[in-house]
């Protein structure tokens, strides 16, 4: 199922990052620590450019000095050809001759830097790598910055550091800026033991053959899931095409990840900047795979207009089936991933737990499941370990949602808690203590294509998780309103038209299984007690809720009152002793 070396990072790696880190000596007291990654990131970027171009550097000069005269769309594809790749860069200096000139080292490198293709000129923008320039020349600390990247020990060129391997050197950087700022739990870096296991969730099995898959994640990142998504197509079919295209907010996580497509050969067009519930980037399209960990606990404030009006168009827009609560809007995006699935197409998306079970029957969260699961749309989801991400130690959950089911899934719904599947880290890393290692990721994928109710796999005491499946209905309520007659002071009902008239004081709800008739629940549970309850029709809603909770609570009996009793006996002699040694 897995083929392990495509998930380990080699050290080297890691020391490589640590490597560039170590430039902070030479900002350290102009930025303040949870600035430095505003200098880090960009200029790794900048030296990952440097360190690929710099073989071909004559041949995009010569090249350059031979077409000048083309216009700018025919010049790109001349000096992208001469390059080897689809950015280039102009200027005669390399970092080897900047660091030559200490005394000329803002002017040349700032030559240096509009040398570069349009393409590139964009990312130096989004990470505004213009205000960091500028305070390095303040404070006369650029020539340091660079010639620390010039180093050997900072060579980044691809027969050294391959494109994957320069993806995990940038993954490996943002974690280390990320944990200097104490960021909002949905706000989260998602690492790659999780990553991994929604990639495998998605691809299960699957043999990608020798047509293009397209693959989209609409909060990106610095596009890591996108580039293991890459990875681990390859890994079952290497002649498979892969388009991957995504979305982000954030200007420095945006910035990395379309340098990340650059180096890689891939089209950073389909690498977009933008706020994806306000500014889709990627109205119309529709992909096979959509893979996201979209912020939780965040509030669509900014983003209300566009959002409601969408909704208003129903069907011709995103939201068609109902709006979440203004302050938490990841069923947005579950909803936007939907909208954006092809006719097979599949998406794994972390969401917490209250898009489980938050909101009555008829309310917009509520709705939003009705929607998913009576489409037949919600294939699984897996309760992953607390703790497991960087900033937030909260319960989440991987939904998996497939356009197309296979037969023996449809109607059907698996739940799988795997929150006692990990192994804890030696050294936490912020909240994440617990890796869902490649043993444990075998558990879980052997539950899912198991498919099996009130399964268990692994050892119940150690590692293991669980299985349970259920029909859609299962998750479904009728929220029923109970109604009662007014009497007069005789305790006679009072009547209208023939009809007994509703007291409003005794009006009462309840929620009745979508599995059972409300006749039978009625007769059951109400009218044994109050004979003259009726239910109002008009007034029935419909609702959905998992309480996943509730499926994998174990019962744990109470302590037996004996043992409690010789407990607290226990505990009272001992005090009675320490008073005693105390007063003696």
């Amino acid at each position: 199922m897995e083929d392990d070396k495509i998930y380990q990072v080699g050290t080297n790696i890691q020391e490589k990052a640590a490597v560039i880190w170590n430039v902070a000596n030479a900002i350290f007291g102009i930025f303040k620590p949870h600035e430095y990654g505003k200098v880090i990131l960009p200029m790794t970027v900048i030296k990952r450019f440097h360190d690929c171009l710099v073989a071909t550097h004559a041949e995009v000069l010569a090249a350059h000095e031979k077409h000048a005269a083309l216009a700018p769309g025919a010049l790109d594809m001349m000096l992208m050809r001469a390059s080897g790749y689809k950015f280039y860069n102009t200027s005669k200096f390399t970092f080897e001759t900047l660091i030559a000139d200490p005394n000329n080292i803002e002017a040349n490198f700032r030559n240096y830097l509009a040398g570069f293709s349009r393409n590139v000129q964009d990312i130096l923008t989004k990470f505004r790598f213009e205000d960091q320039l500028n305070t390095l020349v303040e404070h006369n600390a650029l020539f340091l910055v660079v010639q620390e990247f010039a180093s050997p020990k900072g060579y980044l060129g691809p027969d050294k550091i391959s494109a994957v391997d320069c993806g995990y050197i940038f993954e490996e950087l943002v974690r280390k800026f990320s944990e200097s700022y104490a960021e909002e739990a949905g706000a989260h870096f998602t690492s790659r033991d999780i990553i991994y296991l929604m990639t495998d969730l998605l691809l299960s099995g699957s043999t990608p053959g020798d047509a293009n898959v397209t693959v989209y994640d609409m909060t990106m990142g610095t596009s890591q899931m996108l580039s293991c998504m890459e990875e681990r197509i390859h890994a079952l079919n290497p002649a498979t095409p892969v388009t991957c295209c995504g979305q982000e907010l954030n200007g420095e996580t945006y910035a990395i990840a379309k340098s990340d497509m650059l180096i890689r050969g891939g089209d950073p067009d389909n690498m977009r900047y933008g706020n994806t519930l306000s500014d889709d980037r990627f109205g119309g399209y529709k992909f096979r795979y959509i893979i996201s960990n979209p912020p939780f606990g965040i509030d669509w404030k900014r983003e209300k207009k566009v959002v409601e009006d969408e909704h208003a168009r129903g069907e011709a827009g995103r939201f068609a089936p109902g709006l979440p609560k203004i302050s938490d809007g990841q069923q947005l995006f579950l909803l936007n991933g939907l909208s954006k699935l092809d006719d097979e197409g599949r998406m794994a998306i972390i969401q917490n737990g209250s898009p489980l079970f938050n909101g009555d029957a008829g309310s917009g969260p509520s709705e939003i499941r009705r929607y998913i699961l009576e489409h037949d749309w919600l294939d699984a989801i897996v309760q992953l370990p607390n703790n497991s991400f960087m900033n937030t130690g909260i319960a989440t959950y991987v939904w998996l949602l497939a356009r197309n089911k296979p037969e023996h899934r449809r109607g059907k719904v698996q739940l799988i808690d795997a929150s006692h599947c990990f192994e804890p880290r030696r050294k936490s890393i912020g909240d994440k203590r617990n890796d869902i290692t490649g043993n444990c990721r075998q558990l879980i994928m052997q539950a899912y294509e198991a498919f099996e109710h009130d399964a268990v796999y692994g050892d119940p005491g150690g590692i293991y998780c669980e299985s349970k499946v259920f029909d859609t209905q299962e998750f479904g309520y009728y929220k029923i309103t109970v109604e009662r007659p007014q009497r007069d002071e005789a305790g006679n009902i009072i009547r209208k038209k023939g009809k007994p008239v509703a007291d409003k004081s005794l009006r009462d709800t309840e929620n009745v299984p979508m599995t059972e008739d409300i006749t039978t629940y009625m007769e059951r549970e109400v009218l044994p007690y109050v004979p003259d309850a009726w239910v109002d029709d008009k007034a029935t809603k419909v609702g959905y809720e998992i309480p996943m909770t509730r499926y994998f609570y174990k019962y744990q009996a109470p302590e037996a009152a004996d043992s409690i009793a010789e407990r607290i006996s226990s505990l009272e002699a001992d005090i009675a002793e320490s008073l005693k040694n105390l007063f003696s």
